[in-house]
């Protein structure tokens, strides 16, 4: 029963394989591997764009902030939701890797931004002249840090106001393969076709050990990433254990299998939450992550036998009143099993 989040569950046995196999013989370094270049071709022909240019890194902050740095000048702002992984999340690092750059948040129901709220906050902004911070980008989350999910169409139609005033927009995907499985997407069609211009595609959130790619639909910006990443000292010199990896992650479509044995998981869990007598779901769960209240007594229960997740709430202690809700979220993996769920739905319950 743990719940605490996607990214602390084990390795899938087909990833250690690869990674397995990675470690025979030598391999030309930093991204010349053999492997690299079946990655690029895999994600290329996933994403139905032969041109874009693919790269990986490490971490999902790392993609967020290398590929914000790409767009946005240091004297620019990148407009965000309020409840944006790059605002909460990432200590600064957006900041930091683009030399200053501000980020402006925007409010919005379940973790989603409004095409008429983002079209506010960008008229509103870089209204002084030299005076002001300018207007730099857009960033959107999928699946959003609330757990609920933008469509295609609703991803075209704040990319539509982004490019009213100019600004090109990046998706962070930490969670792109659940929001496509929740949607029914393709990738194609929640990136590029639906005109973001650079994606985080997440891996690690998502059973990798540990790699995110960068996907560039421009490939007139490549060059400026790879000095970039170099710079910010993200190019692995035994770089192909982070092409093992997405070699492995692509293969016969696991990271869709992947994601949606989460969100079958997170399915069941929030269906059992929301029937349960005095609990109920903070936002819409459209995946794997959810928030939701419960009474300190079942929030008591679960503990005592195990549960791991986190409780979000300023008191977060198991003394007190019985009845007393309390916030919590919950996030289910690839290996969560039915059997996981249902015995926390029974502690709950009472």
């Amino acid at each position: 029963m743990f719940f605490v989040s996607d990214n602390a569950a084990p390795v899938p046995p087909e990833v250690m394989a690869a990674l397995t196999r990675a470690n025979e013989g030598y391999a030309m370094p930093y991204g010349a591997d053999a492997t690299m270049a079946g990655v690029r071709a895999s994600i290329r022909a996933v994403f139905e764009a032969p041109e874009a240019a693919v790269y990986l890194v490490a971490t999902g902050t790392t993609a967020n902030s290398l590929a914000l740095a790409l767009y946005c000048q240091p004297w620019a702002t990148v407009f965000c939701h309020r409840a944006a992984h790059i605002a909460e999340d990432e200590c600064g690092a957006p900041e930091f890797f683009t030399a200053g750059a501000k980020l402006t948040l925007i409010d919005g129901a379940d973790g989603k931004i409004t095409p008429a709220g983002l079209d506010a906050a960008i008229a509103g902004s870089a209204l002084g002249g030299v005076h002001n911070v300018q207007r730099g980008m857009v960033s959107l989350t999928n699946i959003t840090e609330k757990g609920t999910a933008y469509t295609p169409a609703e991803v075209a139609a704040l990319t539509a106001v982004a490019k009213g005033y100019g600004l090109p927009t990046h998706l962070d995907g930490a969670r792109f393969a659940n929001a496509l499985v929740a949607t029914g997407a393709t990738a194609a069609e929640m990136t590029w076709k639906a005109g973001i211009d650079v994606l985080s595609f997440g891996g690690t959130k998502n059973g990798l050990m540990g790699v995110e790619a960068v996907v560039i639909f421009d490939p007139a910006k490549a060059w400026e990433f790879e000095l970039r990443r170099k710079r910010a000292g993200h190019l692995f010199s035994k770089h192909r254990f982070l092409s093992a990896q997405m070699q492995a992650y692509l293969q016969d479509d696991l990271w869709l299998r992947l994601a949606d044995q989460a969100n079958t998981a997170g399915q069941r869990l929030a269906a059992g939450i929301a029937a349960t007598p005095g609990c109920a779901l903070a936002h819409p769960a459209a995946a794997n992550l959810m928030f939701a209240t419960l009474p300190r007594a079942a929030h008591r229960r679960a503990r005592a036998e195990g549960a791991a997740y986190y409780i979000m709430s300023p008191d977060s202690s198991m003394e007190g009143a019985d009845d007393t809700p309390q916030l919590a979220r919950f996030v289910t993996s690839w290996c969560t099993t039915t059997a996981d769920v249902d015995r926390f739905l029974t502690l709950i319950r009472g």
